[in-house]
């Protein structure tokens, strides 16, 4: 029983890196577009969101609620879906630019650099918390160990 919780919380952990990754290579991804006028759809960049949800484990809730002696653990977090933020593009008074319109306007991405350094610090963070669970995880294994000795 001891060692299912110490993989599951391993597990738990390696799910919130992964999960925070993604993330991280997403908003690198909207950083590096900040300037994109024109994309494959002829459209400017638009910014992209990461939406995660809980990791659901396999047993029904229903078992939980039969049988008391089953612990409800969590399973950690998943990426649901990334998605692209619809809201409107910033139009930027630039007549020598190609994309420009008939009034010198310039349809630029949806992409705020202060939003992305924000939330990439947020990313950053999240990602370090889940290396000190890991690493907190195996300091108690190790000294569950030593009481052995």
């Amino acid at each position: 029983m001891i060692i299912m919780g110490y993989f599951s919380s391993l597990n738990i952990g390696a799910t919130g890196l992964t999960a925070q990754r993604l993330r991280m290579d997403t908003i690198s991804q909207n950083i590096a577009n900040v300037n994109t006028t024109r994309t494959e759809n002829g459209t400017p960049y638009r910014r992209k969101v990461v939406v995660f949800e809980e990791k659901s484990q396999d047993t029904p809730f229903s078992e939980y609620l039969n049988d008391s002696s089953k612990k409800l653990v969590g399973a950690g977090v998943r990426v649901a879906r990334v998605v692209e933020d619809r809201t409107a593009f910033k139009k930027v008074y630039d007549p020598g630019h190609p994309d420009a319109d008939e009034e010198g306007y310039v349809e630029m991405p949806n992409v705020d650099i202060l939003t992305e350094m924000i939330n990439m610090i947020s990313a950053t963070r999240s990602y370090e918390a889940n290396v000190t669970s890991i690493n907190t995880t195996k300091s108690m294994a190790m000294k569950a160990l030593q009481i052995g000795k």
